[in-house]
């Protein structure tokens, strides 16, 4: 499985239109980050992606994983992001994947 590779210092709207890209053309996305900062881009990504993608009927949401690499003889954490898309119908996103709403939310304590 190929990762796209995301850096602190990668950007997050080049990302967004790589992912948007990689959605339209069928082809399964998956990043790898390590570190906080790469996190925070991959995420900020996704969101800008499903802003390009919603329109044309799709969405997408993320799955994160934990994993064990290893970068120059050094064994690092890396948090893989496995990207899935769910196809838009008529009267919204399809039953199975629909996001939980506000009249999901339960109030604890």
């Amino acid at each position: 499985m190929e990762f796209l590779k995301i850096s602190s210092k990668s950007s997050p709207a080049s990302v967004a239109g790589a992912i948007a890209g990689m959605v339209k053309d069928g082809v399964p996305v998956n990043m790898q980050c390590v570190g906080a900062g790469a996190v925070n881009q991959a995420i900020k990504a996704i969101a800008i992606a499903r802003g390009f993608l919603i329109p044309t009927g799709f969405d997408i949401s993320c799955a994160p994983v934990f994993s064990d690499i290893l970068i120059n003889g050094e064994s690092r954490t890396a948090i893989r992001l496995s990207v899935y898309v769910h196809h838009l119908t008529a009267a919204g996103i399809e039953p199975a994947a629909r996001a939980a709403g506000p009249e999901d939310v339960k109030q604890v304590g």
